[in-house]
C-alpha cells in the first residue's frame, strides 16, 4: 500500500503539480477511490487512517523534492502536527506558523464550532512548499459507533467559519450545532460579542437557563454546562477580548462547552437562533449518489477514477501489484456504474 500511494503521489504531482493531490484528497469520491486501490472496500472502517497513513509513509524522504508533505496521523500522532510542519520549516517558502495556525483551526471547527456527535482522533494536514494545504480528519460517535470524514481544500476557504468544508461524510444524520452553517452568521457574530463581557454577567444568564424546561429536540444540553467551571474560561475571554467569532474559537482553552454555553446565552437573550441542520446532507463536494444535495457529478468523478488509472498504469512497481491494482480498480469502478 506504500509503495502504491508513493507512486500514484509521484505521477499526479509530476503531471499536474502538487496542488491537483491536495484537490484531489479534499474530493470525498476520490479520496475513496484511492482507498479502494489501495486494497480496501469502500465501507471499510479504515480506509481514511489507512489511506492516508500509507501517503505519508510512501512520501517520506522525498517531501522537499515532491513539493508536497504529509503531517499528523490517528490518535497520538495527530497531536505531533505541529511539530512536524514546523520540521520541514526549512523546505518551506512560508512561515510554519501560518500552517500550524490553519492546522489548529480546522481541527476545533469540527470539535468545536460544529457539534454533531463525532469526536475527532484522526486529523491529516497535507500541504506543499507554497503553503497549500487539505485537511482531512475523521471523528468518532461512540454511541452509534460510526465514523464521519471531514475535508477541506485551502484554495476553496473564504472563512474558516462560514461554510469552510469541502464535504463531510457520513452514513448517519442528527441534529447538530452548526456555528459554521451560512444561516448562523448573527449566531456567530453575538456569541463573540457575549464572550467580551463581563463573566458575572453571563453565569447569571446561564444560571436563569438551568431552572428552564428547553424542548427535547433542542441538541445543546443544559446539563452538560458547569457555570462554576466554565466561568474561569469566560474570564479568559473578557481580558482578551476576542474580535470575533474565529478568534474565539481558537483561543486556548475555549471548547465545545463554552461555545454551547455562550450559544444558548445567545438565543436566550438575543433571540439569536444558530443552525441545527446536519452539514453532512449539503456538503459534498460532487453531489450524492441519492441525489442529495444533487446527483454526483459523473463526468468529474470518472475523469477522477481515469487520472488514478493512469497514474497507476505509469507506476514503476511490481508486475503483479499493478495487476491488482487494476483489478481493485476495474471492481470499484463496476460496482459504482451497478449502483448508479
Amino acid at each position: 500500500m506504500t509503495k502504491l500511494a508513493r507512486e500514484i503521489a509521484i505521477v499526479i504531482v509530476t503531471e499536474f503539480g502538487p496542488e491537483e493531490m491536495l484537490r484531489k484528497l479534499s474530493d470525498p469520491f476520490w479520496f475513496q477511490a484511492f482507498g479502494c486501490v489501495l486494497g480496501f472496500d469502500w465501507h471499510s472502517s479504515g480506509v481514511t487512517t489507512t489511506a492516508c497513513g500509507a501517503l505519508k509513509e510512501g512520501i517520506k524522504g522525498i517531501e522537499p523534492d515532491l513539493g508536497l508533505f504529509v503531517a499528523g496521523g490517528k490518535g497520538a500522532t495527530s497531536r505531533k502536527t505541529p511539530s512536524e510542519i514546523e520540521k520541514v520549516e526549512g523546505s518551506l517558502a512560508i512561515d510554519s506558523a501560518l500552517l500550524v495556525s490553519t492546522s489548529k483551526i480546522t481541527a476545533k471547527v469540527d470539535n468545536n464550532a460544529l457539534q454533531d456527535g463525532y469526536q475527532l482522533y484522526h486529523h491529516c494536514f497535507i500541504f506543499t512548499k507554497e503553503g497549500s494545504w487539505a485537511v482531512v480528519q475523521q471523528g468518532m460517535n461512540e454511541v452509534n459507533k460510526y465514523a464521519r470524514r471531514y475535508h477541506w481544500l485551502g484554495e476553496k476557504v473564504e472563512d474558516f467559519v462560514n461554510e469552510p468544508h469541502s464535504a463531510i461524510c457520513c452514513d448517519k444524520k442528527r441534529s447538530s450545532l452548526n456555528l459554521v452553517a451560512k444561516e448562523s452568521k448573527e449566531a456567530r457574530e453575538v456569541t463573540a460579542s457575549l464572550s467580551r463581557e463581563k463573566p458575572s454577567l453571563l453565569i447569571k444568564e446561564l444560571k436563569k437557563i438551568q431552572t428552564l424546561e428547553l424542548p427535547a429536540y433542542h441538541s445543546v444540553r443544559v446539563g452538560d454546562i458547569n457555570p462554576d467551571r466554565i466561568e474561569k474560561i469566560f474570564l479568559k475571554t473578557y481580558e482578551r477580548q476576542p474580535e470575533n467569532f474565529k478568534t474565539l474559537l481558537a483561543m486556548p482553552g475555549v471548547g465545545a462547552k463554552t461555545i454551547r454555553a455562550l450559544s444558548l446565552i445567545s438565543e436566550l437573550v438575543y433571540g439569536v437562533k444558530p443552525s441545527f441542520k446536519d452539514p453532512v446532507r449539503y456538503s459534498f463536494a460532487h453531489g450524492g449518489k441519492d441525489g442529495h444535495p444533487y446527483p454526483v457529478d459523473r463526468d468529474t468523478y470518472d475523469k477522477s477514477i481515469e487520472v488514478l488509472r493512469a497514474a497507476i498504469s505509469h507506476a514503476k512497481i511490481g508486475r503483479e501489484e499493478k495487476l491488482h491494482a487494476f483489478r481493485r480498480l476495474t471492481n470499484y469502478d463496476t460496482a459504482t456504474v451497478i449502483q448508479e
